[in-house]
């Protein structure tokens, strides 16, 4: 058939299916309202705020109620929705690699003429301040050994890694480590990249506001402006909020422990409770400087002493044995992969039930603070750019990181030295990283590093997670009078208390599972409308 026309008609296009109309007649803030000179999305800061001030009254004054509460409610949901959190994680992760190799990962975060608004050492350096951050300290020495000693009941597929030879020399294997990168690596940064790409394209591509809501237009059309955008978006402060508040809780913990162990200090419950209140005015400070003078340069200070710390350690320590751990964890990890992440006929069920669905669950519900804030960083990036440097490099690096801390811990165990084991079999995990320090030289300039390092991570994590709320709350706005990010941040810390305070770390983890769970449905969704907006934006390079 012949493309021509006829003389005197004009040629006409048939539509591209692929091309999606975004176009609304929504304005940025027009559900906003500008009380006292703030300016607050109605009724999402109003419902989720207020349900915030009531959670913290109510823990606050019935402190053992919210332990019990707690306490039940984690294994309750880690047990009964095993296989939902880790199948869907598993398709996540599955989405991201598609996206990755196809033709639609040439797309370009804010359209094709976008430049970056940060250079890589900034751009990495934040990636690291709000993704990992004091997990690395907490769980580093923690999980490597918790995974590795029979009696804890939670050895990854059931493999035993401690071989006794017959002169009686003892060799522990790299399956506690393995097991640990597992948690930390591909599928983690899978969905930090589902919620984080989503934000960037629908808000730098398509317009629209930096909201949860906005990634399902092309599922809900109009209707994300009402209740069920509502909906999404208090859902998503929830996750947020708990899921930081978890993060910020553990860090306080293990500030008090190393100011105990280094200075002699005897830090109790109310003790933690003055320290949360000290970094959280610090983390306030942060908040009014604005995030290239605050998070950025905190961000970038993290990254220099969390680097001369990993370099002093691999230093000091018998560095060829660790690389060799790393390759061999990583190695354990990668063709275990499969198996560690199938939900279905395991009898590890205390390294299933007790850590991998609490750990989906947690990342989960923190995804929206970590996908928001990338999002913002992120302009310039091609999708196949960003799925690269979010994903599989910090899942590197986190892994070289864990086998080294972890590693060395074991290398002690080996040798004799049980000081890191005797915490984590006694449960103070907020002692383990110190016990492995101790018998490194220099130990009373290293440790006091160490805090430092945990109160940055603190603060970043903090100033953050009110940046992210705040938008939300201010409906995408990311602009909104600095009293609103600083009612998020004190918000943060006081929940952070009030949990500590009405069950410690069970409740702490109970809070963020029970936020991460529903929140999966939501990103279960939002693959389905990345993939519609990416397959438009695609159609028209």
């Amino acid at each position: 058939m012949s493309d021509e026309t006829e003389p005197g008609r004009e040629r006409t296009l048939e539509p591209d299916e692929n091309l999606l109309d975004f176009d609304t007649d929504y304005e940025l803030g027009q559900d906003n309202i500008r009380p006292f000179g703030l300016d607050i999305h109605n009724p999402v800061f109003i419902i989720s705020g207020g349900l915030i001030v009531l959670f913290v009254i109510v823990a606050l004054l019935n402190q053992e109620g919210t332990a019990e509460l707690f306490g039940w409610l984690r294994p309750w949901l880690t047990s009964r929705f095993d296989w939902f959190l880790m199948l869907s994680v598993n398709v996540i992760f599955i989405f991201c690699l598609f996206l990755a190799v196809s033709p639609m990962g040439k797309v370009r975060i804010g359209g094709p003429d976008a430049t970056p608004d940060y250079g890589y050492p900034g751009w990495i350096a934040m990636l690291f301040s709000a993704g990992m951050g004091i997990g690395l300290l907490f769980f580093s020495v923690l999980e490597p050994m918790y995974y590795s000693v029979p009696d804890l009941n939670a050895l990854p597929l059931g493999e035993n890694p401690i071989q006794t030879a017959e002169d009686g020399t003892v060799t522990i294997g790299n399956s506690g480590i393995a097991g640990t990168i597992f948690h930390w690596g591909f599928s983690a940064w899978a969905v930090y990249v589902v919620v984080g790409l989503s934000l960037a394209i629908f808000c730098y591509n398509l317009g629209l506001p930096l909201t949860l809501r906005s990634a399902f237009y092309p599922i809900l059309g109009e209707r994300i402006w009402g209740w069920w955008g509502h909906i999404i978006d208090i859902l998503a402060v929830f996750a947020t909020l708990f899921g930081l508040t978890t993060t910020l809780g553990l860090g306080a913990q293990q500030i008090a422990a190393g100011l105990t162990d280094v200075f002699g200090l005897e830090i109790g419950q109310n003790g933690i409770v003055i320290l949360i209140v000290i970094i959280t005015a610090v983390a306030l400070v942060s908040v009014m400087l604005g995030m290239d003078a605050g998070v950025k340069r905190l961000s970038e200070i993290n990254m220099w002493l969390a680097c001369a710390l990993f370099l002093f350690v691999i230093i000091v320590g018998p560095t060829l044995v660790l690389f060799g751990r790393f390759f061999g964890a990583m190695g354990e990890y990668l063709t275990n992969f499969v198996a560690l992440s199938n939900p279905f006929g395991r009898e590890d069920t205390g390294y299933m039930h007790g850590w991998t669905t609490f750990y989906w669950a947690w990342w989960i519900a923190w995804s929206p603070f970590v996908g928001m804030f990338i999002a913002r960083i992120s302009k310039g990036r091609t999708v196949r750019e960003f799925i690269t440097c979010v994903l599989i490099f910090p899942s590197l690096v986190c892994g070289l990181w864990m086998s080294v801390m972890g590693g060395l811990a074991l290398e002690q165990l080996e040798a004799g030295y049980q000081g890191a084991k005797d915490v984590v079999v006694a449960y103070q995990p907020e002692l383990s990283f110190f016990r492995m320090i101790d018998q490194l030289p220099l130990y009373n300039i290293v440790a006091p590093v160490v805090l430092i390092l945990i109160v940055v991570f603190f603060v970043t994590s903090s100033d953050s997670g009110s940046l992210v709320i705040d938008t939300i709350t201010a409906g995408g706005k990311m602009d909104a009078p600095v009293g609103q990010r600083i009612f998020w941040c004190t918000f943060e810390g006081l929940v952070a208390i009030a949990l500590l305070l009405g069950g410690g770390l069970s409740a702490l983890q109970g809070a963020a599972v029970s936020t991460g769970i529903p929140f999966t449905l939501v990103l279960l969704a939002m693959c389905y409308g990345l993939y519609l907006a990416l397959k438009s934006e695609r159609a028209k390079l």
